[in-house]
């Protein structure tokens, strides 16, 4: 591969801060560019490491010098100086593809419409209960780049979006986890759900017969895809049933994993509940058993996971009243395993930035499950479009406080409140964490 001298890393968060220190460090003359203001901690390490950057902006000239660019996942392809540079022929790759340059390590990727930061998480917490040196990366964790150039470990554990997907072509997954495929960002899409299935297969390409492909069995676009593709890794379907195949299910009330190495435990010992995190779990305990790890440490592993931040995360009771945050919850399938694994009547909170939803998949659940909805967006006009036909109480809010106060109104005893939003959340909120963050604390002073 020849070596291209000018690095231009657009987007300057853990991701293109990372970068452009790999890159420094590699020799290359790296300038970095963020239309938004840099976070303080980024510039500090840019300055650090004396790269140049600059905020508010984009200094076209400067850019279009590149041999390559690295663009953070959070950039769309459409962004004006992104197709400057797609005319003039620059390559833009995104920061794992650059990080798996410069490290033989062995990359345990997970990707999926749902599911992955859970999986990943549960992944890397077998990995390190194991004494193996693991190191988190991609949408969770520390950027890889980062992690290559000044902390490098032996396996990544690596949370892939479409985005990263999408500006990804010689890196290599040793073990790659496809746990589904679900109507998601097809606003990045050009509503054409076939890119989105597209961006998400490929975490399949350059993988060899040394590799693993573990993927879910029951997944209708999934198997559709399969015959399109001549996947030489080994194939590890998983199911909640054992069918065509699938090396792991759930049978007699035993979890079970057939190969490389036997190994079964009790469903009920399985810390994590609800009928998606079965899946979770399963996809998580094969990659282990790929990777040679014994198995009561697997065991133990999926018996003391305590769960991940965001997702169906039980803040307290209040009055009776259990209050759950599942902000991580950014599309309709997500919410819909939520419902799924609801066992009172349920206040759910829905809304934020729309990205092209189709609600139809959880209007049995909301009528089954769901005593009242309460809107939180900027403009609720399309939840009122589709929700309030159902005849259920409905409030109307544009807040964290008013949401969580209309709550608090419509609970009784023995209900629980659920905050699983369907949308994004940059109408009213910094990023999803802020949104589950100030639902935690306003909660927590009722």
């Amino acid at each position: 591969m020849e070596l291209k001298n000018k690095i231009v890393v657009l987007g300057a968060a853990e991701s293109g801060a990372g970068a452009a220190v790999l890159a420094k460090k590699q020799g290359f003359d790296v300038f970095v560019s963020d239309m938004s203001s840099i976070k303080d901690k980024y510039k500090k390490m840019l300055d650090d490491h004396e790269i140049e950057w600059e905020e508010g902006h984009h200094t076209e000239e400067r850019i279009l010098e590149a041999d390559e660019i690295i663009k953070s996942p959070g950039i769309p392809k459409e962004a004006p100086i992104v197709r400057k540079a797609i005319e003039r022929g620059i390559g833009i790759i995104s920061e794992i593809e650059f990080a798996g340059r410069y490290t033989n390590s062995k990359m345990i990727c997970i990707t999926g419409s749902n599911g992955k930061t859970t999986t990943t998480s549960l992944i890397y917490h077998i990995f390190r209960n194991a004494g193996y040196d693991a190191g988190l990366a991609g949408n969770i964790g520390n950027s890889l780049a980062l992690q290559v150039a000044e902390d490098p470990h032996e396996y990544y554990i690596i949370e892939l979006s479409s985005f990263q997907l999408d500006n990804m072509y010689d890196f290599r997954a040793n073990i790659a986890i496809l746990l589904n495929i679900t109507p998601d960002h097809l606003d990045r899409y050009d509503n054409c759900m076939q890119n989105y299935v597209d961006s998400k297969m490929r975490i399949t390409q350059n993988q060899t017969e040394q590799d693993a492909f573990i993927y879910w069995n029951d997944d209708p676009i999934i198997r559709r895809e399969l015959e399109k593709y001549d996947i030489k890794a080994m194939m590890c379907p998983f199911s909640e049933i054992k069918e065509h195949g699938s090396i792991g299910y759930i049978e007699e009330g035993q979890y079970k994993i057939e190969k490389p190495t036997p190994f079964n435990m009790e469903q009920e010992e399985l810390s994590l509940t609800g009928k998606h995190n079965i899946y979770n779990s399963l996809a998580a305990g094969i990659a282990s058993n790929i990777a040679g790890i014994r198995k009561e440490v697997i065991r133990k592993s999926l018996s003391d996971f305590p769960g991940v931040e965001h997702r169906l995360e039980k803040v307290c009771k209040v009055g009776g009243v259990q209050y759950v945050n599942d902000s991580k919850a950014t599309n309709v399938d997500a919410c819909w395993y939520a419902l799924e694994s609801m066992k009172t009547p349920t206040i759910l909170i829905i809304g934020g930035k729309d990205k092209g939803n189709d609600y139809s998949p959880i209007m049995d659940l909301v009528k089954q499950k769901c005593k009242a909805l309460v809107y939180l967006g900027a403009d609720n006009k399309k939840l009122h479009d589709n929700f309030d036909a159902l005849g259920l109480p409905i409030r109307d809010t544009h807040s964290m406080r008013e949401c969580v106060e209309a709550c608090y109104e419509l609970a009784s005893p023995g209900d629980t409140v659920l905050l699983s939003p369907c949308c994004a959340s940059f109408d009213l909120f910094k990023n999803m964490e802020d949104r589950g963050e100030q639902f935690k604390t306003l909660v927590r002073n009722l």
